[in-house]
């Protein structure tokens, strides 16, 4: 099953706003052009992301709408009624994708489970896709083969130039799956690195665009999250930026396996 290019390659995240700052930040990416806006239950800010939504004036099917299920509502019937919840918070009748935010932790709960159940809210309307985040290499294939899995569509990970993820993101993409990079910027420790800031003057750009460039060199949809607008539209402009072969190769020497996203319920990662 074909399951690439399915998202815009460059989507707002939404992580950490909350009230009016999630309202007016989807409002001015909208504005701007974005066409993928990144939520989640956890978040807490469905209801304003929703808002924005439904007043933008732009036709619902010209937006793409991800959610996610928070970890502690695996189980069958809570994560249908989660959907159901993000749905309603959202004003929509269906999100675009929604995916599992995160595995199970200690596999309390089987992923046969969990997953099966996600796709049969697939099958209810609730979604029109779905797909998994913070999955291993492991617990991708494990996904894959359970019931429902031939219908997941991403992986969204932590990607940016101090953590590369290798493994996983050619492992996904070799099974066919989407990879999603979420934190690109790094919560901008990018704007102080100096490789970066060298080849973003020989770009006049800057060090946060040659961090999403080089990202979505890799074929990865990238999420980064801004309040203001001058920020959403130069993220924009890098989906504009060709890095050279040697500039990619500079960039990828800056990965340390610096993980940003590491709580204490997350998985065995792979080094």
């Amino acid at each position: 099953m074909a399951r690439t290019d399915i998202l815009p390659r460059m989507g707002l995240g939404t992580f950490r706003l909350k009230g009016q700052d999630a309202f007016d930040s989807v409002t001015s990416a909208l504005k701007l052009g974005y066409r993928l806006i990144d939520t989640a239950q956890m978040y807490g800010n469905e209801e304003d992301v929703g808002r924005a939504i439904r007043e933008s004036g732009i036709p619902r099917d010209d937006i793409f709408v991800t959610t996610k299920v928070w970890w502690d509502r695996l189980r069958h019937d809570d994560l249908i009624a989660s959907l159901e919840e993000s749905n309603r918070k959202l004003g929509l009748e269906q999100v675009d994708l929604a995916l599992i935010h995160w595995p199970s932790p200690n596999d309390e709960i089987p992923m046969a489970e969990y997953i099966g159940a996600l796709n049969e809210a697939r099958g209810k309307g609730l979604a029109t896709r779905i797909g998994v985040s913070n999955f291993t290499i492991a617990q991708v294939d494990e996904a894959l083969a359970a019931p429902g899995g031939d219908q997941l569509v991403t992986n969204q990970i932590e990607v940016h130039p101090f953590l590369a993820n290798h493994k996983v993101v050619k492992h996904c993409q070799a099974q066919g799956l989407q990879v999603t990079g979420y934190m690109p910027l790094a919560v901008g420790k990018v704007m102080n690195e100096p490789v970066l800031n060298q080849i973003a003057a020989d770009h006049d750009a800057t060090p946060a665009q040659i961090a999403l460039a080089w990202v979505l060199s890799r074929d990865i949809v990238v999420i980064p999250s801004s309040t203001k607008p001058s920020h959403q539209e130069a993220n924009l402009e890098a989906l504009d930026i060709t890095l050279s072969g040697e500039e990619i190769e500079r960039i990828g020497k800056l990965d340390v396996g610096e993980r940003i996203a590491n709580p204490d319920f997350a998985p065995a990662w792979d080094e």
